[in-house]
Order: structure tokens, then C-alpha cells, then sequence
């Protein structure tokens, strides 16, 4: 336990550089965003291509995976909607508490360092479940609150899940990169150095600007971001790891980086949906920021259990 906390102990410590960076307006909230989306746009899209690129696609998809994982994530989604309905909000309302309940940073946070931690053997697993979060649970969240707004499912709504999707660079790198490895053709020796130098960005980049956009969340409602924050770093790697160990049962390496994933603290972009829509962005922002700042004790918990497994 303690071996796996000072391994991801440098992870952590680069969202506090970032943290700091941002609260002591050393780096704007216009610098933020500027260097998120070189890391969305650039750096992590070279990554996400080269690693599907350059891996077998038998390596990549799992099916039995996808299942077990979205088993365990419609699980916690129900729930956290379940209480939200208990407590008398509208879909909309839900719909936000649940995507904080279910949705983790793993394109920024997870996909570095569980590649580090587990080698690279994990990407292929970490992938999987950022592509069902995205195309899963980002088109599901638009529907819930377009379709409690107006009562009714619209092609306009559906258009608009359409072009999210095709626009998202993630999604477009990682169906770009598995194509190319599904056609088995090799990746020349430039692009690859390109792709890697221009990858190498992402991660401290990523971790970076997690830190500088939490300085500028705020704590505000902090027992329903605690109840939100419990649901992502507990209920939510538990129920996958039902899901995965005795449901649909996978083989114990990809259903410990899985169960892992399922353990990363609430993502960025559950706030950036929420502010959109103006729907529960402070809940959101300090589900974040409490999940993040707890997430430094309870990710290498979980890791160390799945590392037994």
C-alpha cells in the first residue's frame, strides 16, 4: 500500500503544482483553458493514436469488459438517480449528480498513470472504458436533460449527440488508431517519433491543468459533493468489480485496471456539461474537488486490492 501511494504520490503532486499555479494566479483561468486544449486537442489525441495504433486490435477489445463495466457504471448511475429522485429533483438535476456518481477522469488522470503504474499492457483496458464513457454516458446525460427540458427526445437532440461525438478528438483518435490497427498497417518510423514526442506532452500537461482547473472550483454543497464523491471513488470500482469478478467474469489483469478506473475521481467535463446546460455547476465543481483532493488516498487503496487479485 504504501509502495503504490508513493507511486502515484507524483501524479498527485503535479495537480497540486497545477492547483497552486491557478490559485495564486500565476497561470489565468485563460491559460487553463488554453492549455487544456492543447492537451485535449493535441497531446492527448497523438497519445491515444499511438497506443491504439501500435497495438493488436485483439489487445484492445474485450468485450466481456464493456459489459462488466457498464453493468457496474449503470449501477451507481441508478442509484445516485434514485436518491436524487428521493430528494425531489427534476431529470436534468439527476442527471448531473448521477454523471458525477459515474463518470472518472481517465482520459486525463487515469490513462497516464495506471499505464505507469500496471505498464502498458493497460491501455488497451483504460481505453475501453473511456470510449463507454464517452459514447455511453456523454450522449446519455445530453438526452436525460434536452428530454427534461421538453418531455420528449427531438432529432435536434439526437443531432446534437451526433456531432458531439464525431468532434470529441478522444473518440475520433481512438477509432482512428484501432482502424489503423485493424488494418495492420505498420506506423512509419517518423510518425511514430512525432506521435510519441507530441504524446510525452499529455500527461504532465493533463495533470497540470487538473490542478489549475480546480482552483477555480468551488466547495459549495459539500454533503451532497461528499454523498457524489462516495458514490465515484467506493460504490462505483465496487460494483464494477461485482461485475467483473463474479457476473462476467474476465481475466484478473484487465479487470484490475478496470476496477482501477472505475476509482478515479469525478471528471472535469461533468462540470463543463453542467455550467452549459447552467444545471447544478456547483455541485458538480465540488463533487470535483472533493473527489480529487480524497481520491489521493483512495485510488492507491483500491489499486493495492486489485493488485492482489
Amino acid at each position: 500500500m504504501v509502495d503504490i501511494f508513493l507511486r502515484t504520490l507524483p501524479f498527485f503532486a503535479i495537480i497540486g503544482l497545477g492547483y497552486w499555479a491557478g490559485r495564486s494566479r500565476f497561470f489565468s483561468e485563460e491559460a487553463t483553458a488554453y492549455l487544456t486544449k492543447f492537451v485535449f486537442y493535441f497531446a492527448l489525441s497523438a497519445m491515444l493514436f499511438r497506443f491504439s495504433a501500435t497495438l493488436p486490435f485483439a489487445e484492445i477489445f474485450n468485450g466481456r469488459l464493456v459489459v462488466g463495466y457498464l453493468i457496474g457504471t449503470v449501477g451507481v448511475y441508478a442509484l445516485a438517480t434514485l436518491v436524487a429522485w428521493l430528494r425531489g429533483l427534476d431529470v436534468p438535476t439527476a442527471a448531473v449528480e448521477a454523471q458525477c456518481a459515474a463518470i472518472g477522469n481517465v482520459g486525463f488522470l487515469g490513462l497516464p498513470m495506471l499505464a505507469m503504474l500496471f505498464s502498458e499492457a493497460a491501455i488497451g483496458p483504460v481505453m475501453l472504458v473511456l470510449t463507454v464513457d464517452l459514447v455511453v454516458f456523454s450522449s446519455l446525460i445530453v438526452i436525460l436533460i434536452n428530454g427534461g427540458r421538453d418531455g420528449k427526445l427531438t432529432v435536434g437532440t439526437l443531432r446534437l449527440i451526433g456531432l458531439g461525438l464525431v468532434k470529441n478528438p478522444m473518440i475520433v483518435s481512438i477509432s482512428a488508431g484501432m482502424l489503423w490497427s485493424a488494418l495492420q498497417i505498420p506506423v512509419p518510423s517518423p510518425m511514430n517519433d512525432f506521435l510519441t514526442i507530441l504524446g510525452g506532452a499529455a500527461t504532465p500537461g493533463a495533470l497540470f491543468a487538473i490542478g489549475a482547473s480546480l482552483a477555480s472550483k468551488s466547495a459549495e454543497r459539500v454533503r451532497v459533493a461528499a454523498w457524489l464523491s462516495f458514490c465515484k471513488l467506493a460504490i462505483h470500482p465496487a460494483l464494477v468489480a461485482i461485475a467483473l469478478l463474479w457476473l462476467v467474469p474476465i481475466a484478473p489483469f484487465p479487470a484490475a485496471v478496470a476496477i482501477s478506473a472505475a476509482a478515479l475521481p469525478v471528471a472535469g467535463n461533468v462540470y463543463m456539461l453542467a455550467a452549459h446546460y447552467g444545471i447544478a455547476p456547483h455541485r458538480a465543481s465540488a463533487a470535483i474537488l472533493l473527489s480529487t483532493a480524497a481520491s489521493i488516498l483512495t485510488v492507491p487503496l483500491v489499486i493495492a486490492w486489485v493488485g492482489s487479485l
